[in-house]
C-alpha cells in the first residue's frame, strides 16, 4: 500500500540521510560576534560514538555462562574534515585552550541531521568539548583546497535529543 502525500511528509516517512548536517559550536569570549563559534561548513563529520565496557563475571555454580555487567562508557572524538570558514574563531579557540591554565573554554556542540526540506531529524548534543587537533591544508596555488583540512574535538558525553520542529 502506497503512502498518501500527507503520510509521506511525516518524520517517520523521511529517511535519515548523512549528507545534510550542521555542526554548531559556541564558546563565550572566543567568538568575534554573538553567534556560533563554528561559522564553518564541513564536508565530513565523523566520530559520534559511545562504547560501553562490559564486565564479565564467572559465578560459581552458574555453569551455563558468565554474567555480563554494564561498565563505564567511553566516547569517541568528533572529526570534522574539509571545512570552510570566513573567521578565525576555531583557530582562536584552539589557541586559547593551548595556553597554559586556560581550561575554561570547554563547550558543548550540537550536530544536527536534516531532511532535504531542512527539517531537523536528529539532534546530537556533545558536552565538555575540547579541541585536540587542528590541521590546515597543504598550500598549493593550483588547487582550490579548503581552509581547514581537519579538526578533532574530544567530548565527555553524547546524547540524542528530540528535534525541535
Amino acid at each position: 500500500m502506497a503512502n498518501t502525500p500527507a503520510e509521506a511528509n511525516t518524520a517517520a516517512a523521511r529517511p535519515f540521510t548523512a549528507f545534510n548536517f550542521a555542526v554548531l559550536i559556541a564558546v563565550t569570549d572566543v567568538t568575534t560576534s554573538n553567534t556560533q563559534l563554528c561559522a564553518a561548513s564541513f564536508s565530513e563529520c565523523d566520530g559520534m560514538e559511545m562504547t560501553m565496557e562490559v564486565k564479565t563475571i564467572r559465578a560459581g555454580g552458574r555453569n551455563w555462562g558468565p554474567v555480563h555487567l554494564a561498565g563505564p562508557v567511553s566516547y569517541g572524538q568528533l572529526t570534522l574534515k574539509r571545512g570552510m570558514t570566513n573567521s578565525f574563531d576555531l583557530w582562536n579557540w584552539f589557541e586559547k585552550m593551548a595556553t597554559t591554565g586556560q581550561t575554561g573554554y570547554r563547550t558543548s556542540a550540537t550536530v544536527v541531521i536534516r531532511a532535504s526540506d531542512q527539517t531537523d531529524l536528529a539532534v546530537f548534543q556533545l558536552t565538555g568539548c575540547l579541541p585536540v587537533k587542528l590541521k590546515a591544508p597543504a598550500l598549493n596555488a593550483k588547487d582550490g583546497l579548503v581552509a581547514i583540512e581537519e579538526m578533532q574535538i574530544a567530548y565527555e558525553s553524547l546524547s540524542l535529543q528530540s528535534p525541535q520542529n
